[in-house]
């Protein structure tokens, strides 16, 4: 799985003009499911999302997390990120799973998020979204459990 993770004061996203989903201050996490990827995975990436330190503590240094701050999260399921631009400009997307089974894992992502304490908000899985937010820092970490976080 992939995922790329927003520290934001807000994010909204919404399907054809209506708002299916919105936070506060918290993170917006872009996840893609991989072929290959598991449960295993899904819950891994919740565990490391969850336990990241990318807020402020009172010294200005990044040592808080999401969980630790009692912050939402804002799950978007994008196939895109499995895209492989390597060879030529059109992005080939053969590393992303399959819809049904992609459904499952991210499913199981926000789960266990949930299961972990966090108010998890989403997008609708395989609608075309807009998704808003106020980037908070700005603060993007990019996360692959092929990477063995």
């Amino acid at each position: 799985m992939r995922a790329v993770v927003q520290r934001v004061l807000s994010a909204s996203v919404a399907v054809s003009g209506e708002t299916v989903g919105q936070i506060g201050p918290g993170v917006c996490v872009l996840v893609g499911v991989a072929t290959g990827d598991t449960e295993r995975d899904a819950e891994r990436l919740a565990s490391k999302v969850a336990a990241l330190r990318i807020f402020d503590d009172g010294e200005g240094k990044m040592n808080l997390s999401v969980l630790d701050l009692g912050y939402s999260l804002l799950a978007i399921s994008q196939f895109t990120l499995l895209g492989d631009a390597r060879s030529g400009n059109r992005p080939g997307f053969s590393q992303a799973m399959e819809p049904t089974l992609a459904r499952v894992l991210f499913e199981a992502f926000c789960e266990a998020c949930r299961k972990l304490g966090l108010t998890v908000e989403t997008g609708r899985f395989r609608e075309h979204m807009q998704v808003a937010l106020v980037n908070n820092g700005p603060v993007t970490i990019l996360l692959d459990s092929e990477r063995q976080f």
